[in-house]
């Protein structure tokens, strides 16, 4: 009796036991579905401590572990692609307080250190970057990239780095000398060569002949107070000469033959990649302007490689900039309201439309020729005389009488509200509605029948072509078609056919960015009424009514469509400055046009043989030998020229975009870093980036001025001109500012359309 009682009380605990380890199993899976998940592993883990032979919870236990660890692996790598490190390790220590030994855990903890570490050194390329130690930043950078090549500040870094070690070797060596002192010439017939040797004591430089330039070369010349620097120039092409730059103070002198610009002309070759325009035209574009041969396309990549010039290289990438531009894009908001009301009314009695009358035999008795009960005609086989009446019977094919009490009322809304994106010049189409099968079947001989199937499209169809304009209007050629099925044709072989309505639209139309144009009047409106009567009796009054059968059918519909073109991206209108570029002449490309530069009043006075030149038209030259003077030139310049200050911005924006804002200080190369005042309205523009955003901003310049670029953001909603100026500029050295004056550019103006 007491063992009874023990093995009792046993099983009553064991189940209490199971009951709480269920209770907690069922607790740790609804803590971890509601975001529990630290406690909802806690009960789980203790369900399978109590019950550790439970499959189930075991199983489930290692299955939301892992979830969970995964969980929060993939928050760390998350926080760690944000640039969020801390909130990175926080996440993958918590994955390993679960599993110690994650790998990815372990792996990520690893990588967080690295990217601290390159973060570090990024930041030290930087500012030897900023001090123009471009060679400790490249090694500074490689050493990141080597470790992680994906590493995107080096990428960008290692980019801009390289971008400018190629720019100052494509830019080669540069006259430092005094080529820009003025200089006054009063040459006739005299040779070339004795000319370039004053030039060249003049300005410092060194000069070396080809020897393929001609010994007696003579010129004419008379100027006065010119650059020496245009003065050669000038010389060099009315001679067909050439020079090459070989360091700060020497050139190289040649004639400019092909022969000779094979052997001393520089060429490069540079790949370009096409991103929004076809690689072909783009070549066809370079080949017909630059002329240039050598060129390979790829038009898998979309890139083409060319050699040629540097100042041929130069203009190809300001002609690319122009024209590769990514095409225009337009949302339609489209909204179509279709209201259809449809009402039927059928109301009488149906009398049968005919009797049949015919012999009765056998065989159209099997036949089932009388549907309904006949009804015998004579009573000739009921007198028994044998008439030839007996077998006359008469029967209805249709029923006797049907009575009609339908009516029925219907009402159609429907509303469809498409999105589109399109590209400029790019047709959207829209279908809504069924793709309703037509069966076609085709018998041959010795073949059988064949069916074929074949979709008819029935609903609502809408064919737009939209052309984005400068002036952010939106031309579009819309076409709207709405067809329904009127009624089902059934055919000889089986199949159906269909009878289909249709109403279409189309039109062309401009529309302003964010503007709705309502297109309406598709309407149709069908009533048809249907009278059955009998024959006279239908005629007769007060009882007539009785024997017509009246069927009355109406359906309106109207549609109505409403487009609304929201412009997501066009093309900004160039300035005039950056949509021309100077080719320089057919023979020769330049960057720079041929000119003489006046520095004083009367400076350029030219004579191939007047007797007189210059200013003084009284002097006299000798006929015989020419005599060669050269006048002291003027005192140098001072050395600190007065700074020039350049603003330049887009004309015109469009609302909610970026555009950037140029600002330059040229001629102060032996002045100290200065500081410039650029000045916006806050209410209208603001900075993109973190800087003040007051409405003024103060523009670091280094040693010898430079080049500042500020990428603002549009606030206004509304179209708005807006001004940006500069207030102020000053320089600042040791001792303090210096008194240096610095006239100001005009406001520029920026349209927000």
């Amino acid at each position: 009796m007491k063992t009874g009682k023990h093995v009792l009380l046993a099983l009553v605990l064991a189940g209490a036991a199971g009951c709480a380890t269920n209770n907690a199993f069922v607790e740790g899976k609804r803590l971890i579905a509601e975001g529990k998940l630290d406690t909802g592993l806690a009960s789980l883990e203790q369900a399978a401590r109590e019950n550790p032979d439970n499959l189930e919870i075991r199983a489930v236990l290692a299955r939301q572990r892992e979830a969970v660890i995964a969980r929060f692996v993939f928050e760390a790598e998350a926080a760690r692609s944000a640039g969020d490190l801390e909130a990175a390790e926080r996440s993958f220590h918590r994955a390993l307080e679960i599993n110690p030994r994650h790998e990815r855990a372990l792996a990520g903890l690893e990588t967080i250190n690295m990217d601290r570490r390159h973060t570090a050194a990024v930041k030290r390329a930087e500012e030897l970057l900023e001090r123009g130690e471009y060679a400790a930043a490249s090694n500074e950078v490689r050493s990141v990239l080597q470790e992680n090549p994906m590493q995107r500040d080096g990428r960008r870094l290692i980019q801009r780095i390289t971008e400018m070690e190629v720019q100052a070797a494509q830019a080669g060596p540069i006259l430092k000398t005094a080529f820009k002192k003025p200089i006054t010439l009063e040459f006739r017939d005299t040779g070339l060569k004795s000319v370039f040797e004053i030039l060249a004591r003049t300005g410092g430089i060194n000069v070396v002949f080809d020897k393929d330039v001609k010994q007696d070369s003579k010129t004419t010349i008379f100027v006065r107070e010119t650059n020496i620097e245009d003065v050669f120039k000038l010389l060099l092409v009315t001679n067909q000469l050439a020079h090459k730059v070989l360091n700060e103070n020497s050139v190289l002198i040649y004639p400019n033959t092909p022969a000779k610009q094979k052997e001393y002309q520089e060429l490069m070759v540079r790949s370009f990649f096409v991103t929004n325009t076809d690689v072909k035209q783009m070549v066809a574009m370079v080949k017909g302007l630059i002329k240039t041969k050598d060129m390979h396309v790829d038009e898998k990549l979309n890139l083409f490689v060319m050699k040629d010039t540097p100042e041929a290289i130069r203009l190809v990438e300001r002609l690319v900039a122009l024209n590769d531009l990514a095409d225009p894009e337009v949302m339609l908001e489209v909204e179509v309201l279709e209201i259809g009301r449809n009402k039927l009314l059928n109301l009488g009695l149906q009398y049968p439309e005919k009797i049949n009358v015919n012999y009765l035999t056998a065989a159209s008795a099997a036949a089932g020729v009388a549907p309904f009960p006949p009804f015998q005609i004579s009573s000739a086989g009921i007198n028994g005389n044998g008439s030839n009446l007996d077998n006359l019977i008469g029967f209805v094919a249709n029923p006797a009488l049907i009575i009609n009490l339908k009516q029925q009322d219907g009402l159609i809304n429907v509303l469809a509200n498409p999105r589109i994106r399109v590209k400029n010049r790019e047709k959207a189409k829209v279908l809504i509605g069924d793709k309703v099968p037509v069966v076609t079947t085709t018998a041959a001989a010795n073949v059988g029948v064949a069916s074929s199937v074949s979709y008819l499209d029935v609903g609502l169809k809408l064919d737009v072509e939209s052309t984005v304009s400068l002036q952010d209007e939106v031309s579009m050629k819309v076409s709207l078609e709405v067809s329904n099925i009127v009624k089902e044709v059934p055919l000889q072989s089986g199949g159906l056919a269909y009878q289909v309505g249709t109403r279409t639209a189309a039109t062309t139309l401009a529309l302003r960015d964010g503007e709705t144009q309502v297109l309406a009047g598709l309407i149709s409106d069908d009533e048809r009424t249907t009278l059955s009567k009998v024959p006279g009796l239908a005629e007769l009054p007060w009882i007539g009514k009785l024997f017509i059968s009246k069927n009355v059918i109406r359906n309106k519909t109207e549609i109505a469509l409403l487009i609304t073109p929201r412009i997501v991206r066009n093309i900004a209108r160039p300035p005039k400055a950056a949509s021309e570029v100077h080719f320089g002449t057919e023979n020769a490309i330049s960057v720079s046009p041929l000119m003489i530069g006046k520095v004083a009043p009367r400076a350029l006075a030219m004579a191939s043989s007047s007797p007189t030149s210059g200013a003084d038209a009284s002097r006299q030259w000798p006929s015989a030998p020419p005599r060669e003077e050269t006048r002291p030139p003027p005192p140098p310049p001072p050395a600190e020229g007065t700074p020039v200050v350049t603003l330049a911005a887009p004309e015109q924006v469009p609302a909610g975009q970026e555009f950037a804002v140029s600002v330059a200080v040229a001629d102060a190369e032996a002045l100290p870093p200065g500081e410039l005042e650029l000045n916006y309205d806050p209410a209208a523009v603001e900075p993109v980036d973190e800087g003040d955003k007051s409405g003024t901003r103060v523009l670091k310049l280094g040693k010898g001025g430079g080049a500042v670029d500020v990428r603002f953001r549009i606030l206004a909603q509304k179209p708005v001109t807006t001004q940006i100026s500069i207030g102020n500029a000053s320089f600042r050295d040791e001792s303090g500012p210096l008194p240096v004056p610095v006239p100001l550019p005009p406001a520029v103006n920026v349209d927000i359309r």
